[in-house]
């Protein structure tokens, strides 16, 4: 993240406030560590799979599913996140996202049938989740970083890397110390402690540069900024961004594992190269705001797919032989461009979109988005039963990810994105 500060602080707005570059770089730390709390929170349950199964017996889907449960939630969950932060602010926002998310794992802690889970962790984690993620702080780095907005965005953005990262290792750790009865516990508890931490965060100073709201004559007809974002082609545009590309990656992602011990790798090595996908990720989706900043979106995204592209298609050339340079190939493309897009179209979403109820629009476009991964999961499971192999997946998530990147190529469209930028 260092290596951003030079030139990120160069760009703080001041909005009539003394805004200094370390209050800015707070402000962009702040972010990050709730994305990474966020996404780390969420992807924990991968590892409490085995140990659930072990003692209920449930079948694997059907645990899957509260995780899918738990994902369709937070996405959904996103506007009404944009809503609360427009209305009561960060301080209401990020508090109560933490009691949710400690809430779910103490649920969990204490669950003796399935359904528990679906609340607990599909219901209340995912509901946390949408609140302390990507909507927030894609608005208050609005206000703080205006010429490197997506530079500033991609730092954030990386927090969900690097929460998985650690949270997982963490909470598997916990498991193995005490059970998972003990780690739900203690997580959950720590949750609650945060959340009393982030009551007394200096919030004023935060949010000294939010643009004062707009006014609105009684009785006026003018539509709200969400109901006039829908009435924008543009809108629509960003939403096919994002939500074929979460449609074409997590029809790759959720099977990965299991897909390349099927093709003959070790369960160990499938594993590596899942967590090293993971970790190549944090340097993409920071690359990708500097370079949207640095170049144009549509150069940023269309790299980036071009790579998640090459990444799917070596999974593809997998299923003919098992070769460790495809593999390494795969990582290494699908890793750095996994999730690249995010911090480009909140980007654009942000100036697009400028103003009161900026939160709500993206908001908005973030459960859009979670549509698609939802579909992406489902289908990649009932691709494999359909037809035994997982070629007519790799398949469909090659035509979505053209799908996604269509909008940044089509000729004459609302949505301009050239060298200049997007036209407002």
């Amino acid at each position: 993240m260092h290596k951003y500060t030079s030139f990120m602080t160069k760009n703080v707005a001041t909005a009539g406030v003394a805004s200094t570059p370390a209050r800015a770089l707070g402000v962009l730390a702040l972010c990050f560590f709730f994305n990474f709390v966020s996404r780390g929170i969420g992807d924990t349950y991968m590892v409490f799979l085995l140990p659930l199964q072990s003692q209920f017996g449930w079948q694997r889907a059907q645990m899957t599913s509260v995780y899918s449960t738990l994902m369709l939630v937070a996405g959904l969950a996103s506007p009404v996140a944009g809503l609360v932060f427009e209305r009561f602010g960060p301080r209401v926002l990020y508090a109560g996202g933490v009691a949710l998310l400690g809430a779910g794992y103490l649920i969990a802690s204490q669950a003796t049938q399935l359904w528990h889970f679906y609340a607990g962790i599909g219901v209340f984690v995912g509901l946390g989740g949408g609140a302390v993620g990507m909507v927030p702080a894609a608005a208050l780095l609005s206000w703080w970083y205006r010429g490197r907005m997506s530079s500033a965005i991609g730092v954030a953005y990386a927090g969900f890397g690097c929460g998985s990262l650690v949270m997982v290792p963490l909470a598997q750790a916990l498991i193995d110390a005490g059970g998972w009865r003990e780690a739900y516990a203690w997580m959950g508890i720590a949750l609650f402690v945060l959340c009393f931490a982030a009551l007394w965060l200096p919030w004023r100073a935060i949010t000294a540069p939010r643009p004062a709201p707009e006014s609105r004559p009684h009785g006026s007809d003018a539509p709200r900024p969400l109901r006039a974002a829908f009435a924008q082609r543009r809108f629509w545009l960003l939403v096919q961004v994002m939500f074929f590309t979460a449609l074409g990656m997590y029809l790759v992602i959720v099977q990965s594992v299991v897909y390349l011990v099927d093709v003959g790798f070790t369960p160990l090595q499938a594993a590596t190269a899942f967590g090293a996908a993971g970790m190549l990720s944090v340097v993409g989706v920071s690359i990708s705001g500097w370079f949207s900043d640095r170049f144009s979106p549509r150069k940023a995204a269309t790299i980036s797919f071009i790579g998640t592209a090459l990444g799917v298609a070596m999974l593809y050339a997998l299923t003919y032989r098992a070769s460790e340079v495809l593999l390494i190939a795969y990582v290494l493309l699908f890793g750095v461009c996994q999730g690249a897009r995010g911090p480009v179209v909140a980007g654009l979403s942000a100036r697009m979109f400028a103003g009161p109820g900026q939160a709500t629009v993206y908001g908005a476009i973030y459960a859009l988005m979670s549509i698609g991964t939802g579909l992406g999961a489902l289908l990649s499971g009932a691709l494999h039963d359909w037809t035994g192999g997982y070629r007519a997946g790799f398949l469909l998530a090659l035509v979505a990810i053209a799908f996604a990147a269509a909008p940044f190529w089509m000729p004459g469209n609302a949505l301009v994105l050239d060298d200049s930028g997007p036209i407002t």
